[in-house]
């Protein structure tokens, strides 16, 4: 195992402050960042010694041995030892979790997002199987804290295995049930899970609050029990490593790896890269960004993939059609040059609002598209042969509707991606929106 790097911001807010020096010897659940605003406490993964304190991380060379023992938390209440543990969402956006169940929903809903929306992860569904009973107490001590009723749990109706798992265990809770989601993306955005499940369409400018409701990804409810059960300090992480290995493209679930391990060793632990690959994406296909062998993983990682080639557009115009569900254009233009084509038109899906100036852009209704027909046009205008789109599965469906028309040759953002792991292409929406429930729930 290589140096450990844990970065100073691993959630939503400012990054933490090192309390920790070079020299220093931790060990797992030291605790050696804390935060200096909104964030999370940041402890040792590993036993080791602090190489290095900069800026933006703290650099722990392990010990050989690594033991199981960890530095607990102190005893408090409920709610203190979640933010004690340095608990954030584990499902990629890294709101500090004491902070959104430190709230009285006076007898309203916790929301478990459970969809695992990014196609090829997997590590949701291996927990939901695997650790379900502690997952559950999860969704009870976070209900309990947020003085919430009922507890929902979203999840993809394909995932029978995990949908049956979780059936038997909620069979005797009156309080807690299932709420079954169609295959598209993006059933796992926040508001989306709150239509779903509620019936409520928020505006992009609204929390779950305004519904009653908070929305916890499964991996926090599971890290919650364990600080409050186990006093165990947030520094691992579920994580799926997926793609063009030695071995095949079958995804590959770790479960506890610790924070600040790098993105190369968790490849060669999958079995190394099969030569020649496209890039290296941290998280999923759809949101996730490149990234490099070095780089390490935080509390909100949740997938590791590495991708075929890209193909080669030869300096062909390109049109850049943005979704607040995919990659900022920032991304699309790193694709664009990626495939090399020459980007003369950008574009924002027609539902894609900022909900004040400078920030990132949201769906007005996620996963439901009214057409991108002008959208098209404007490629088309601009003289643009190709166009890499980045929208959900039913806008891409309406983007064809009128592409091909205009002789407009499109690529999805996860070609590459669905290419290397044998997943069908987000071109037409072959499945229902909707879904039969199960009876009340269960």
């Amino acid at each position: 195992m290589g140096n450990v790097q844990i970065l100073l911001r691993q959630h939503v807010g400012a990054p933490c402050a090192p309390i920790v020096k070079a020299g220093d010897e931790v060990k797992k659940g030291t605790l050696i960042a804390t935060p200096t605003g909104l964030g999370a406490n940041i402890f040792s993964s590993v036993y080791g010694v602090v190489e290095e304190v900069l800026e933006d991380r703290i650099v722990i060379k392990p010990d050989a041995e690594q033991k199981d023992e960890f530095v607990p938390i102190e005893e408090g209440s409920k709610l203190d030892m979640v933010k004690a543990a340095g608990v954030v969402g584990m499902g990629g956006a890294g709101f500090p979790t004491g902070v959104k169940i430190g709230t009285d929903l006076n007898g309203g809903y916790v929301l478990v997002n459970a969809a695992e929306c990014e196609p090829g992860l997997r590590h949701n569904m291996v927990q939901l199987e695997e650790q379900t009973d502690i997952t559950i107490r999860g969704l009870k001590y976070c209900m309990e804290i947020c003085n919430a009723s009922k507890g929902i749990i979203a999840i993809k109706k394909k995932n029978e295995k995990a949908v049956e798992i979780l059936r038997k265990a909620i069979k005797e809770e009156e309080n807690l049930t299932i709420h079954l989601l169609p295959d598209i993306y993006p059933m796992g955005e926040e508001r989306a899970v709150v239509r779903e499940c509620l019936g409520i369409l928020l505006d992009p400018t609204q929390l779950p609050s305004a519904a009653n409701a908070v929305v916890i990804n499964c991996e926090t409810l599971l890290r919650i029990a364990e600080a409050i059960e186990l006093r165990k300090p947030c520094f691992s992480k579920h994580l799926t490593v997926i793609g063009k290995l030695n071995g095949g493209n079958e995804p590959h679930v770790y479960l506890d790896v610790p924070v600040g391990t790098s993105v190369g060793d968790l490849i060669e632990r999958a079995g190394g890269i099969e030569e020649p690959y496209g890039e290296i994406i941290m998280g999923g296909p759809f949101t996730g960004k490149s990234t490099t062998l070095d780089a390490p993983i935080t509390k909100t990682t949740g997938g590791i993939i590495v991708t075929i080639e890209f193909p080669d557009l030869h300096g062909a115009n390109v049109g850049l059609l943005v979704c607040a569900c995919g990659g900022s254009g920032e991304r699309m233009y790193e694709l664009a040059e990626k495939m090399n084509g020459k980007v003369v038109s950008i574009a924002a899906c027609k539902q894609a609002v900022s909900p004040k100036e400078g920030a990132p852009l949201k769906c007005e209704n996620p996963g439901n598209c009214p057409g991108q027909a002008q959208k098209c046009l404007q490629f088309k205008k601009d003289k643009a042969e190709y166009i890499i789109i980045g929208n959900c599965s039913d806008c891409s469906n309406t983007v064809m509707g009128s592409a091909p028309k205009m002789k407009l040759k499109t690529f999805h953002q996860t070609d590459h991606v669905m290419r290397t792991i044998g997943h069908a292409l987000y071109r037409r929406l072959t499945v229902s929106k909707q879904v039969d429930q199960l009876p009340n729930g269960k």
